[in-house]
């Protein structure tokens, strides 16, 4: 098993989405920081976003914020740090339960 860094689980989860047909983008956005890492599209309309962590760490302040920005919008937001977290959020994608 890979040791698990910020950029192990970023790719693993650009791996996971992959396998399930879909695109796992890196968003950046020069004019405003703190949004999440990735955009997740998978096949049936379904979209989210990752903020990825290293194992163990949590989002900034300005990282939670946008958070809950994005999630009063109405968008689903997940926190990855490890492989399993990763696992866990597809699942319920996996299962055709979003």
């Amino acid at each position: 098993m890979a040791v698990e860094t910020e950029k192990s689980v970023e790719r693993y989860l650009a791996a996971e989405i992959a396998k399930m047909g879909g695109e796992c983008l890196k968003y950046t956005n020069s004019l405003k920081s703190g949004y999440p890492d990735r955009i997740c599209l998978l096949p049936g309309g379904h979209a989210f976003w990752v903020e990825v962590k290293g194992p163990g760490l949590k989002p900034r302040l300005l990282q939670w914020e946008r958070i809950k920005r994005l999630r009063a919008l109405g968008q689903r937001v997940f926190v990855a740090d490890t492989f399993d977290a990763v696992d866990k959020i597809l699942a319920r994608y996996r299962e055709g339960e979003p």
